[in-house]
């Protein structure tokens, strides 16, 4: 049994339409001229106010609103969120096989927690998880390794994500990474760290099976000796 993480939005929806939508009714209620959907993809990954703070650069809107901004594209998300948001091909019959081999499934996203319940929900897809983790849930929002460490399993698991900052969040807390190439990624792969790649969600379940039978998953250590990947002859000095 594998505990397998995923990320959310441009890894197994594509919850762009949505957030764009949000983004100019914010911009709409300031007189101001809507942003391309490429644009806004282009912000999708570090949280809501980063995207919001990126949305107002692009509109020269004065920082000092920042928080009202926040609101605004918060109230209006929640009022189209899964209107144009659609699963990824093959996710659902994915995510149904992992479950059915036996692995765990958890949701580590940095859009707040209740929109992220809501498009779960919305999709069926809330028995499939046992945890979800939202950008709202602790003090740190990835790339911070602090949200995808608490899902972890014994120390172990295996990270699915589509974007720079779902690589880095994985190195940082010494994870495998398995990098969904379809999603709102904008560096090329081979730049990126990672340990698996894969187009289709037809070919997760066999990358899992790959990963669980390895001799050399990676355990986190929690002693003095953290983030280093626990290697018996490494963690001398310490407990973990």
């Amino acid at each position: 049994m594998t505990r397998i993480i995923f990320d959310l939005d441009g890894t197994l929806i594509d919850s762009a339409p949505d957030i764009h939508l949000a983004v100019n009714l914010m911009l709409s209620e300031r007189n101001l001229a809507p942003l391309d959907l490429a644009d806004v993809t282009g912000f999708i990954g570090n949280g809501v106010p980063n995207l919001v703070r990126l949305a107002m650069q692009a509109r020269d809107i004065d920082m000092t609103q920042h928080d009202a901004c926040v609101t605004s594209m918060a109230h209006h998300y929640g009022q189209v969120n899964g209107q144009l948001t659609r699963l990824y091909p093959g996710v659902r019959i994915a995510l149904e096989q992992l479950q059915r081999n036996g692995h765990t499934l958890a949701l580590c996203t940095n859009k707040p927690l209740e929109p992220a319940r809501q498009i779960v929900e919305t999709f069926e897809l809330t028995p499939l998880f046992d945890q979800i983790i939202g950008g709202d849930s602790l003090a740190q929002r990835k790339p911070e390794p602090a949200m995808l460490l608490a899902c972890l399993t014994n120390g172990s698991g295996l990270y699915v994500g589509d974007s720079e900052v779902d690589a880095e969040t994985a190195d940082r807390a010494g994870v495998p990474f398995a990098l969904f190439t379809q999603g709102y990624r904008k560096t090329p792969v081979a730049q990126l760290e990672h340990r698996y790649t894969f187009d289709d969600f037809r070919d997760l379940a066999a990358i899992v099976e790959r990963f669980a039978n390895r001799q050399d998953q990676i355990e986190i250590a929690s002693g003095p000796c953290w983030p280093q990947r626990r290697q018996s002859s490494d963690c001398k000095d310490c407990k973990c």
